[in-house]
């Protein structure tokens, strides 16, 4: 197979994402929440940032995405696109803010782009979110979808566990990736589905598939931040990949600055006035 990757800076844009898918380009994709974490990882050549709901879980400590709320994901939204000079910006809008009224959709999507300067909004659902996601893309704001296991619905599911095993959950979800494309929608995020769905899906649809346990055969690949860093431990679902073990490095650091406080060793003769 041959690795395509561009060493474009142009900022990216979602007519860019489709042109990546076209010529084979794998998309990379990754989660920020605040100024200076957005500012490292967009300087080291992501994609796309996603400011996603599981702020609710890495940020706040909550045990899933609902209790996060509009005002707060503008605020994680407003900080990520401060720090983005190149990276699509996509927010995440949460539970409660679109579902079954596609006024307040508008409404929703409308606020965290003119408040957090965001790029695009993120919905889960297909069929039963249509009509916020035409209203919200008659506004011409930009939408990606999110098909599989969707977080927001873990009170329906009961259950993290791997969606679309079956056929007519598969076929559904086919049905739903192909009605968000039809609507309009610039992408879809695929989560924790089998690798043959997601690659049967992405080779059917033209706008770019992002897994998060969706399998190798999409288009690219996302991640929670704290995750692929090191940084939560408690949380090992198969398709997470840790780049680093920053739980192990912070503890460390700052275990060793207590330890030099307490003996007086910080500051030393060189670090003060």
């Amino acid at each position: 197979m041959s690795v395509v990757i561009s060493s474009d800076n142009r900022k990216v844009t979602t007519h860019r994402l489709i042109e990546m898918k076209q010529r084979g380009e794998k998309i990379s994709m990754l989660t920020a929440y605040d100024y200076s974490m957005a500012k490292l990882i967009d300087q080291a050549g992501v994609d796309v940032i996603l400011v996603g709901d599981s702020a609710s879980n890495v940020m706040v400590g909550n045990v899933t995405t609902l209790p996060i709320t509009l005002d707060q994901m503008i605020y994680h939204g407003k900080s990520v696109t401060n720090a983005v000079k190149r990276a699509l910006v996509v927010v995440d809008l949460p539970f409660g803010t679109y579902q079954g009224n596609s006024k307040e959709a508008l409404a929703s999507a409308i606020r965290v782009m003119k408040e957090a300067n965001a790029e695009a909004v993120k919905l889960e659902g297909g069929a039963e979110i249509r009509e916020s996601v035409e209203r919200i893309l008659s506004a011409g704001i930009p939408v990606m979808g999110h098909l599989g296991l969707t977080p927001q619905s873990i009170n329906k599911f009961g259950t993290y566990t791997v969606r679309a095993k079956e056929e007519a959950e598969a076929n559904k979800l086919i049905e739903d990736a192909h009605l968000l494309q039809e609507l309009g929608c610039f992408g879809i995020v695929l989560e924790k589905i089998p690798a043959a769905l997601g690659a049967w899906v992405a080779s059917e649809l033209y706008i770019p598939m992002i897994g998060i346990g969706g399998g190798n055969g999409v288009d690219g690949q996302v991640l929670v931040m704290h995750d692929m860093l090191g940084i939560t431990q408690g949380f090992s679902p198969r398709f997470l990949r840790r780049y680093a073990n920053l739980h192990e490095d912070i503890t460390n650091a700052v275990s060793a600055y207590v330890t030099d406080v307490k003996r007086g060793d910080f500051p030393n003769d060189k670090e003060q006035y």
